[in-house]
């Protein structure tokens, strides 16, 4: 069934991007490489996109948590769409701001990582990204979400936050609760390196329970993926896709760091699942929980997120996203 709705989206793209005259690009001036010719970039991306015929607007973001503000307001104000200039955090921020509105969302890649960027083959150069939005397809398609207690003994999930490529839990998540936002501004993606060298002699691996209706176990380590990439040049979930309404879970059960090391090599080679200890599986939801004592925290599209226990699961028809042209609806 999903097929036959990708193919109907696929067949009417290009009449629905027609209509669209009016966006707002939402960028961070402080995201990734090329920092200082960012408004230039911008500028010469809004000059590709007035001769495709839609004039656009850019706004910069001021702080953490503005990308969503901008993004809700955009809704609010009948902007018809809304491109997102930035890494995996300001494109979190704006989808966050955008769930559950008809209101598009395109991206021209900056950032340490962009997983987005990499997914969707968008190149890194902004006003050549620009001229692949007018060119694009529209797309509906699901958001994952985590949902947290923020009271720990209260097993209920009173607060909740979306995310669009790849979450997770165990040490992914202790590397980005211990790289602050000046390391990051400084070094760009070596500080996640030096975090992790950090973290692989200090950090315990504590196991979780996870629980899904299709498997159960004990894991020290999880990644919840909808998308291939995870992050830099890393596929992961590699049977994970944006147009699928699942995720693609794969956990490791070791508590061994020097397993957790093979599984690097085991990554590039495209041979992780054969490592002992990994397993993979798709699912719509699943928990996660802490055994023992102690904070055993997550990330979702690299950014800090809450301690376990989690929800997590998928929201259908969540978000409208402008995929260029020539990329696979589907796995691929």
């Amino acid at each position: 069934m999903f097929c036959n709705l990708a193919a109907f989206v696929h067949k009417r793209a290009g009449e629905m991007l027609e209509k669209i005259h009016d966006a707002v690009i939402i960028y961070n001036p402080a995201s990734g490489r090329r920092r200082h010719k960012r408004l230039q970039d911008i500028q010469g991306a809004i000059r590709v996109l007035k001769d495709a015929g839609i004039t656009a607007e850019a706004i910069a973001t001021a702080r953490a948590g503005s990308a969503t503000e901008l993004a809700r307001k955009a809704v609010r104000d009948g902007r018809q769409l809304v491109i997102v200039c930035g890494g995996d955090g300001t494109i979190n921020e704006a989808a966050n701001g955008l769930a559950g509105s008809r209101v598009p969302m395109a991206v021209l890649p900056a950032g340490t990582a962009n997983i987005l960027a990499k997914e969707l083959g968008i190149p890194w150069n902004i006003p050549q990204a620009a001229r692949l939005i007018a060119r694009g397809r529209l797309v509906r398609v699901a958001l994952g979400e985590i949902a947290w207690s923020e009271d720990s003994t209260d097993g209920s999930a009173s607060k909740t936050r979306h995310f669009l490529c790849v979450s997770g839990a165990g040490p992914d998540g202790a590397i980005v609760h211990g790289v602050d936002a000046a390391r990051k501004l400084r070094m760009g993606i070596l500080a996640y390196w030096q975090e992790g060298l950090r973290q692989f002699f200090s950090y315990g691996f504590p196991r979780f329970r996870v629980q899904s209706r299709e498997h159960e176990m004990t894991a020290s380590l999880i990644v919840v993926g909808r998308t291939k990439y995870y992050g830099g040049p890393f596929r992961i979930t590699t049977g994970a896709s944006l147009f699928e309404n699942t995720f693609e879970i794969v956990a490791y059960e070791g508590q061994n760091r020097f397993g957790v090391l093979l599984c690097l090599p085991a990554i590039w080679l495209g041979c992780l699942r054969r490592v002992p200890g990994i397993h993979a599986w798709k699912t719509t939801e699943l928990t996660c929980e802490a055994i023992g004592a102690g904070e055993i925290f997550s990330q979702l599209d690299g950014e800090a997120a809450a301690a376990l226990p989690l929800r997590f699961r998928i929201v259908p028809d969540a978000l409208t996203l402008v995929v260029p042209e020539g990329a696979t609806l589907g796995r691929h």
